[in-house]
């Protein structure tokens, strides 16, 4: 690292500390060092919002507040207390986790990187951000934040996603940590809460971000520019048709198989519509007859964008189709995907 680029690194880093020190928000996993709270946060926060997270994560800390708990408790309670934050496999992985931290650590979370990083759902930053956090450790953190700070800051016009650019990005932020001395917590946590609060990807707030005496993408005017990301993949439509099937007052859900998405999830049954063909009810679900309409659910996962068409129908068939037959404060007790879950709320008001 040449002397220029020193100077630059010690500025940042002052100015990161210094700012962070006035301006972090007061977040609840911030006031403890507990590996086991903060590895949570982490997971948890992965493609959801803070605010979202928030009531989620206090609420597992108090339901599962240890590794022991974690790996102990029932995996449909598990699920149910991520029931709405989506991506299930993360809730899935951590307790996997929590398995082998309690088999082969003795119930002790990991201190190691390398230790860290061997446990299911684990990748490099949320190992780096956990060795930083809690153990105070220089391991760098690369999340979305971060790389629109480090790409402005630096003027790193390559695509983050690229092999060369990403790999200059880790050794920056590398450089960053391994220079904050006994911060490295502090730094890192000062990266990624600029990128949140200032750094912004639309209308970053410049003229109050403190690194903006040294950011090349202020001085040149290229806030819009980087970081130089592909252009997203274009979104697909779906539709399904889903039933709301009831029998004496108990409503006719299903629970998905292992290994597909939402797997162990329960749901009412649905089929997805394909080629624009519209199907009756008695086509779909031929133990149901005098199909009406229910609701209509639009809803986002990842770049799917799908439209479903519920339907209430009333049992005519003496087949019992497979699933369970419940009523609403059973269903209440079960996990169910977003979609399904806004039908529930419909059948509980």
């Amino acid at each position: 690292m040449n002397s220029v680029n020193s100077v630059k690194n010690q500025f940042v880093i002052r100015a990161l500390l210094k700012w962070f020190s006035q301006n972090a928000r007061d977040l609840p996993w911030r006031k403890t060092r507990d590996p086991y709270a903060i590895w949570v946060s982490e997971i948890m926060l992965q493609q959801t919002q803070v605010k979202t997270v928030i009531p989620f994560w206090e609420r597992w800390m108090r339901e599962l507040p240890t590794i022991q708990t974690l790996a102990k408790a029932k995996p449909e309670n598990v699920l149910k207390l991520w029931e709405g934050l989506g991506y299930y496999t993360r809730a899935r992985n951590l307790q996997s986790a929590a398995k082998m931290i309690y088999e082969k650590h003795s119930g002790k979370f990991p201190e190691t990187f390398d230790d860290i990083l061997a446990l299911p759902g684990i990748g490099r930053y949320t190992a780096g951000a956990i060795c930083s956090i809690a153990f105070n450790q220089p391991k760098p953190i690369l999340d979305g934040n971060v790389i629109r700070v480090l790409t402005r800051v630096f003027g790193i016009r390559g695509n983050p996603r690229g092999k060369e650019t990403n790999a200059q990005l880790w050794g920056l932020a590398e450089q960053l940590v391994s220079n904050s001395k006994l911060s490295c917590s502090s730094l890192n946590q000062s990266l990624m809460e600029l990128g949140a609060l200032i750094c912004t990807p639309r209308q970053p707030k410049c003229f109050i971000c403190p690194l903006r005496k040294s950011c090349v993408a202020f001085k040149e005017n290229l806030i819009e520019q980087l970081p130089n990301l592909e252009k997203r993949v274009s979104s697909t439509n779906r539709r399904f048709t889903a039933f709301v099937v009831e029998n004496e007052a108990r409503f006719l859900v299903q629970q998905r198989p292992a290994k597909v998405v939402n797997a162990r999830l329960w749901e009412f049954p649905n089929v997805e519509i394909t080629n624009g063909e519209t199907f009756p009810a008695n086509k779909v679900f031929e133990v149901a007859s005098d199909a009406s309409p229910l609701c209509t659910i639009k809803h986002s996962i990842t770049h799917y964008r799908i439209t479903m068409e519920v339907f209430r129908a009333e049992l005519r068939s003496k087949e019992i189709p497979v699933g369970k037959w419940l009523r609403v404060s059973e269903l209440r007790k079960l996990a169910f995907s977003s979609a399904h879950r806004k039908i529930l709320h419909l059948l509980a008001r």
